[in-house]
């Protein structure tokens, strides 16, 4: 389909050269309306009837084309792709998403019995309700295996494949969910008595319970979907009963720093959810995936909402080799460092179960009497106290034991003077995420990989982080080919064209269109991530900056048409100038306008940030289609070889962009757009 479709516009860039301007803008505008639509289509149709939807639309183009031409035979046959659209549309309505056999959900429904009964979808994810009535679902991660208890029957409520939340069965009394109490994340409950939780990522509810049990008197429960809480309240409020309904809990459906960010209230105990499944957790697919909701800001912002002597609780999977805990120990000594914690190690508690780990950041110090408070919950539920101020090594790797007390060294290391060189030669990358470098999930480091490749027979394969390495394996693909789609159509120019070979310099069109296209996808990508800092919402978020920088790109390349063949040069230097200043003066002070603008509501924000990136994306439509009209005066057959050099520098860029950003972080990668 994009060979197709890139012929398609080179062919009427090149029949219609005198409106190369008009039909490169009309394509952006189009592409931005496009990314609008699709949300949209979105809310209404299942994912795979989208997919229908869009083919349907080619279809009708197709017969648009094919009616446009002249001749009676064009017409006659413009009739096929009408049939087409109605067979597909009459066949699709069977069609199913394929899921990855290796998601959660395909495991789950590998269990006897299991079935889907409820499919719901959106911008925000495809739901799948999972009943499983003959092997009953046991989702309660990190509970002890000293718990004698049965769990209460659960539906599963999995987002797109994989991420499990469970639906939990009304309780009949209390007790009844006296297992959410043999759980790691249950902890600070039996340090402090609350009177006001905050949870993080509350999904079905299974930590509002676990907060309803211990007796808080106002839960506070943040989820970024509403569709979850709608199965809930509506669908499923028989089985699951009023989790969010009642005098005690507040549902507010809203993306987690943003709720933060506006809270004034303080909170006793601030609960972060487990928010993504194990199965794509350990796997490392999450490698490429930004999440703001781990980073040394994100953090800092938490802290600032606790009540003093209140506390943050972090549940993270336990992965071998360690990670995810590192990780979040050294963002939360960052962070408290940040705060003006001289001692971090005496705020910080950290405990396993056989599957979890559980961090605790204290806004103030743990006292001994907490510290038994910890060692006794540990002792009851055999959890291991993997570190506290108090702690010695005689005291850790108990129950679910290592080969060496792993946790306890990497701990003392990563609150003591050794930080920095214990992340510099950890086999893993675990430096702190920072909202400039949100890759929290990105552990791989190229110094491990022969180790990790030497080993693959005794299992070291799952270690590799499949989702970074495909990625770079694209991005030596692409320039790869790109090499090829480049080097062999210039020598066929050269062979046939009839302008004279000096009027062309050869060097300069591809530096030129090549740099144009990795240009573009820098700052649009660069700045995507930027906004979503603003407008928190991912749906929202990456919307408004994608349609804003298509849309107004292409007004700026129709305006471009104006501009006449002598001034051609200077409002390219212009514009480039232009972009260079506004990339530079929002890459310093895009944080101080957000801050100001934070209180707007997310209509307002979009507003502005629709006013913020229309000056920019305006001047980003004018270098490309002034060119490709100067070079169609100069020489005319090297049109498609500049079109063909700046999609494959789109494709180049695309990859590199999340490497840099990765590696880098967003305001360098926009800062090597403007060069």
């Amino acid at each position: 389909p994009f060979f197709f479709s890139g012929s398609a516009i080179c062919v009427t860039l090149r029949k219609y050269d005198w409106a190369i301007a008009k039909i490169y803008g009309f394509d952006l505008v189009g592409a931005g309306l496009g990314s609008l639509a699709v949300i949209v289509l979105l809310y209404i149709l299942m994912p795979q009837h989208v997919l229908i939807s869009i083919s349907c639309l080619i279809l009708i183009t197709a017969g648009v084309g094919m009616w446009e031409l002249s001749g009676k035979v064009y017409h006659k046959f413009a009739l096929v792709p009408t049939l087409f659209t109605l067979v597909l549309l009459w066949a699709g309505q069977d069609v199913d998403l394929q899921i990855s056999p290796y998601k959660g959900l395909e495991q789950s429904l590998r269990i006897k019995d299991a079935r889907i009964i409820l499919e719901r979808s959106s911008p925000l994810g495809l739901l799948n309700v999972l009943e499983s009535p003959t092997v009953p679902l046991r989702h309660v991660p990190g509970m002890s295996l000293n718990s004698t208890q049965e769990p209460l029957d659960q539906l599963g409520v999995f987002t797109d494949g994989d991420n499990i939340t469970v639906i939990t069965k009304k309780a009949q009394h209390r007790e009844q969910l006296a297992y959410l109490d043999k759980l790691s994340s249950a902890l600070p409950y039996h340090i402090i008595k609350p009177e006001k939780v905050l949870i993080l990522g509350a999904g079905a509810g299974t930590e509002v319970l676990q907060a309803q049990f211990h007796g808080a008197a106002s839960i506070d429960a943040v989820e970024i979907n509403p569709q979850i809480p709608d199965l809930l309240r509506n669908k499923f409020g028989d089985f699951g009963g009023a989790v969010y309904d009642n005098d005690s809990t507040q549902l507010h459906i809203a993306e987690i720093r943003d709720f933060v960010q506006k809270r004034a209230l303080k909170y006793d105990i601030i609960q972060l959810s487990l928010t993504d499944g194990f199965t794509g957790s350990s796997a490392g697919v999450y490698a490429l995936n930004e999440s703001y909701i781990y980073t040394v800001e994100a953090l800092n912002s938490y802290l600032n909402i606790l009540s003093p002597d209140g506390i943050l609780a972090i549940t993270r999977w336990i992965k071998m080799p360690p990670r995810d805990t590192f990780k979040i120990m050294a963002t939360a000594v960052h962070g408290l460092r940040n705060s003006g914690m001289a001692d971090p190690a005496k705020s910080l508690v950290l405990i396993r179960s056989w599957q979890t780990s559980t961090l605790l950041v204290k806004n103030g110090v743990f006292s001994n009497t907490e510290l038994k408070e910890v060692q006794q919950f540990c002792q009851e539920r055999s959890f291991d106290t993997a570190f506290s101020w108090a702690t010695n090594v005689s005291q850790v790797n108990r129950y679910n034991k290592l080969r060496s007390p792993l946790f306890y060294q990497a701990a003392q290391a990563l609150t003591g003077s050794q930080a920095e060189a214990f992340i510099e030669n950890y086999k893993f990358a675990i430096r702190p995420a920072t909202d400039d470098r949100p890759y929290f999930h990105h552990f791989f480091k190229w110094s491990a990989l022969n180790e990790i490749l030497r080993l693959r027979q005794q299992g070291s394969a799952a270690l590799l982080e499949s989702s970074y390495l495909v990625l770079f394996a694209t991005l030596l693909i692409a320039c790869v080919v790109s090499l090829v789609l480049i080097i062999a159509p210039l020598w066929a120019i050269r062979r046939k064209s009839t302008q004279p070979r000096e009027q062309t310099n050869t060097l300069r069109v591809f530096s030129y269109f090549f740099a144009i296209g990795m240009a573009f996808f820098f700052i649009e990508i660069g700045f995507i991530q930027k906004f979503t800092r603003f407008l928190h919402h991912p749906v929202f978020s990456i919307t408004t900056t994608l349609a804003t920088f298509l849309v107004f790109a292409g007004i700026g390349s129709t305006i471009s048409a104006r501009v006449k063949s002598p001034q051609r040069l200077k409002t390219i230097i212009l514009t480039i100038t232009t972009i260079g200043v506004l990339s530079f003066g929002y890459v310093f002070f895009l944080d101080e306008i957000f801050s100001l603008l934070a209180n707007q509501s997310m209509v307002l924000r979009m507003l502005y940030s629709v006013v913020l990136i229309a000056p920019l994306a305006v001047c980003m439509g004018f270098p490309f289609p002034l060119a490709l009209q100067k070079l169609t005066e100069q020489a005319e057959s090297y049109l498609p070889w500049a079109w063909g050099i700046n999609g494959c520098a789109s494709v180049i860029s695309a990859t590199l962009a999340t490497l840099l950003a990765i590696h880098l972080g967003f305001s360098i990668l926009i800062l090597l757009a403007v060069l």
